[in-house]
């Protein structure tokens, strides 16, 4: 689109062969690295492609020329291109929107993508001077800012552009999992930017062998415009006592900070500032197997909530021990799965006997209903109940789903009815919030049928028997009629 400037609200849906602004340079594995210096000093570039038959194999930059001359300077003259090549290079398909070019690009915090056509044979280069031609303003740079940032003041400026950025998205009908998963990207980037800061400024530290752990919607990076801070702390069981204080100093101070950029803090105290979500790896694991062995309310309300934890920051290895732990118990365990199941069936779509939406009959909320507990909860929850049968945990819904359908264990057209009605009610969900935001309201869970159009009504029960369908699989997946009440 050569001295063409898009209009913002399509910005994002410009596919991405459009916009490559050149041919990259190119040259086989077997290229010798004398030849591939003179190629580069022709070109005048700091980087070139690998190709095998056409396909794209890796990348060669200026940066590893310079590493063996530094390291290996006798062997210039017998070394291929092949030796010093990284493989695995990130590429995007012609067709693809611009949106996922950006994304792609802030997550692996790279500057350019090959572009390549469905055989994979590469047709162009998109970089960030391309992106930058067109929009200054994207998630990209957006993502360099909150890496820059010198204070907590600065970091709660960047949430608002923020909203404005998602809103421009949302407004010309970005696909919901793109969003969601740019939102989560951008709530790590500033979760990560305060602890550094913390550290920075205060000398306020995660000791070693503690992680800092996101629960729920965080934990399965599913945020929207308004979600609480649900976090834990764990930690190796020979943490030496004198640490303890530094621990709980990290989980306060970032909780704090956290909310003062707009994070609010979980209403139920499920924050790692809570002792009772702050222990060490055994404490955990003699918890979960409480939790799951005993199925009382508040247990299975605390394992739903803990059951998607992964770690943001510190010690990985912990989160791995957790969920193996968590897997191993639950399938020792005869009545776990069907139990968690009748809890999570309990909360039905707001869907009338004859198809009517049914809302609040009184109250504050009369002539509303809430689509979190009518539709997103059930569907989270039970596929990730589904998932954790199948020896899954970690992911988003829709991974869990993709993965349960590689699987092959459950019918394809119930795990498709799942994909669409999660998709379309978050989507749903975001609008709302917006809209809200735009209204100079709080951004909540609620919806008034009646400020939908009659199109989005429509969609909206569909959705709803979307999840009717996964509340009847998980009743005959795991035999709910035979459990005694």
């Amino acid at each position: 689109m050569p001295g063409s400037i898009p209009h913002e609200d399509s910005f994002y849906f410009i596919r991405a062969g459009t916009l490559c602004s050149r041919t990259p340079v190119t040259c086989p594995p077997e290229t010798s690295v004398v030849e591939l210096a003179r190629l580069m000093q022709r070109h005048n570039i700091t980087g070139v492609i690998v190709v095998d038959r056409e396909l794209p194999q890796g990348v060669v930059t200026l940066r590893d020329l310079r590493n063996l001359v530094a390291t290996a300077p006798e062997s210039l003259l017998q070394r291929s291109v092949a030796d010093i090549m990284h493989p695995g290079l990130i590429t995007i398909r012609e067709q693809d929107y611009l949106f996922k070019a950006i994304f792609t690009m802030a997550k692996h915090r790279i500057h350019r993508l090959v572009v390549t056509d469905d055989s994979g044979t590469i047709t162009g280069l998109l970089t960030n001077t391309d992106l930058l031609r067109i929009q200054t303003r994207c998630p990209l740079y957006l993502s360099q800012e909150i890496e820059t940032c010198e204070s907590f003041e600065q970091l709660r400026g960047i949430g608002g552009r923020m909203t404005e950025m998602l809103q421009y998205a949302i407004s010309t009908g970005a696909d919901p999992h793109s969003l969601i998963s740019l939102i989560a990207h951008f709530n790590d980037e500033l979760t990560m930017r305060v602890i550094a800061l913390l550290d920075l400024l205060e000398g306020v530290r995660l000791p070693e062998g503690a992680a800092f752990l996101a629960l729920g919607s965080d934990g399965r990076g599913e945020q929207t415009l308004r979600t609480d801070q649900d976090s834990a702390l764990v930690y190796v069981d020979d943490l030496p006592p004198e640490r303890m204080p530094q621990m709980e100093r990290f989980a306060s101070r970032l909780v704090a900070s956290l909310e003062y950029l707009g994070v609010p803090r979980c209403p139920g105290n499920t924050m790692a500032t809570n002792p009772q979500w702050r222990h060490s790896l055994s404490e955990w694991k003699v918890l979960l197997n409480g939790w799951i062995s005993t199925p009382l309310p508040d247990n299975m309300v605390n394992f739903g909530m803990f059951q998607d934890m992964r770690v943001i920051h510190g010690d990985c290895a912990l989160q791995q021990e957790l969920r193996e732990h968590v897997i191993a118990v639950s399938h020792q365990t005869a009545l776990f799965f069907p139990y968690m199941a009748r809890n999570i069936v309990r909360f039905k779509p707001p869907l009338g006997m004859f198809g009517q939406i049914k809302t609040d009959s009184e109250g504050e909320h009369k002539g509303t209903f809430d689509l979190k507990k009518g539709g997103i909860f059930t569907l989270t929850l039970g596929v990730s109940l589904l998932a954790l049968e199948q020896g899954i945990m970690g992911g988003n819904t829709w991974e869990k789903i993709e993965r349960l359908r590689q699987q092959g264990k459950l019918a394809a057209s119930d795990l498709d009815a799942a994909e669409d009605a999660f998709s379309f009610l978050l989507n749903l969900r975001l609008r709302r919030q917006f809209a809200a935001m735009k209204e100079g309201r709080k951004p909540d869970n609620r919806i008034d049928p009646l400020q939908l159009s009659k199109r989005e009504r429509e969609q909206l029960k569909q959705a709803f028997k979307g999840v009717n369908q996964i509340i009847q699989l998980l009743k005959g997946h795991f035999q709910l009629d035979l459990i005694r009440t």
